[in-house]
């Protein structure tokens, strides 16, 4: 295991969420959708997931356009111009190609300008609380940063396999951070990699291991691929004790957490972490019964959601937790 943030802590100067966004296509996927290729039931997928409807893209669309939609959405919210952006990070595992970096085109499509550095981070679905982490180091002495979770898991999934085209949805969330306002601040932030689960969620043809070819391509291995029992059993073994460690190590007692945003990674699974961590106050914020497990867009989404319902006031602290490909782990809290 690797602690990559190096111990827990904020950016040397205080960043605040100015704004947040979100943006799903428009093409609704119900259970009987995937589950009639799948092989599968509504009641099954259900069951099995919490599951209802995911969103799809369309044929013309991208998971640049996804992104530049939802960093609309933040940057209105945040009051924030294009022009006043320094940093522009998309996290996603599903980009638009493999070159250049979806995040050129997404600040391309915003009419950025040349000064803000556009680039990519893929941590898969832990991939956000990365790249708000990274953002936050960048712009501690000042600017805006446009954080960005998109992903578009309908083109990787194999429509045949149940264990994983029934959970997946195409989406997009963003942040703006920029300096402090004494409001929605970014207090602490963890980044961990349990290694010795790489392997259990995967694309194991596309690209230098493994390229793609004819054979690659017969035996279906451009498909994202995932041991759904092994990514259980890891994230039960070792994110309970990871996150109190985190919260300890940051001074904060699981007493004041108001709110968790999880990845969006099963409603079922969500409900069994709830019960088994120890925060009395909290309430789970979730969005994956209606839009999937949308990657790296989960959290964002997520949070977007609750800012907009109103559902977080000020003053209340807010925990995002990640978990995914990798193994990686991901956790900040923010003081809303």
């Amino acid at each position: 295991m690797a602690d990559i943030a190096g111990g827990t802590g904020a950016p040397p100067i205080p960043v605040s969420v100015l704004g947040t966004g979100s943006h799903v296509p428009s093409l609704v996927i119900t259970n009987d959708d995937v589950g009639a290729e799948a092989g599968v039931t509504d009641e099954w997928i259900v069951r099995k997931t919490g599951i209802h409807e995911r969103r799809y893209g369309k044929g013309d669309e991208a998971t640049s356009d996804l992104a530049a939609a939802a960093a609309r959405a933040a940057l209105e919210d945040a009051g924030v111009a294009v022009a006043d952006l320094s940093l522009i990070i998309v996290a996603t595992s599903t980009p638009d190609s493999p070159q250049p970096p979806t995040a050129t085109v997404v600040a391309d499509l915003l009419h950025a300008p040349s000064t803000a550095a556009a680039f990519d981070l893929n941590s898969v679905c832990s991939g956000f609380v990365y790249a708000l982490t990274a953002a936050a180091s960048m712009i501690a002495g000042g600017g805006h940063a446009l954080v960005i979770g998109a992903d578009m898991y309908s083109r990787i999934t194999d429509p045949t396999d149940p264990r994983t085209r029934v959970l997946w949805g195409d989406g997009a969330g963003a942040v703006v951070l920029g300096p402090a306002t004494g409001r929605s601040t970014l207090t602490a932030t963890r980044l961990l990699t349990h290694t010795e689960g790489r392997e259990l969620i995967q694309v194991p043809a596309g690209g230098t291991r493994l390229g793609t070819t004819a054979e690659t391509l017969a035996e279906g291995l451009h498909y994202f691929a995932m041991n759904g029992r092994g990514v259980k059993e890891m994230v039960y073994a070792t994110l309970p004790e990871a996150l109190r460690t985190f919260l300890d190590d940051a001074g904060i007692d699981a007493a004041e957490l108001a709110h968790i945003v999880p990845h969006q990674a099963n409603a079922v699974m969500l409900a069994e972490l709830h019960e088994s961590l120890p925060f009395p106050r909290a309430r789970m914020h979730t969005t994956v019964t209606e839009y999937g497990n949308t990657g790296a867009a989960s959290i964002p989404l997520t949070l977007d959601a609750a800012a907009r319902q109103g559902a977080l006031r000020p003053g209340e602290k807010v925990l995002l937790c990640a978990f995914g490909g990798g193994f990686n782990f991901g956790f900040a809290v923010i003081e809303w």
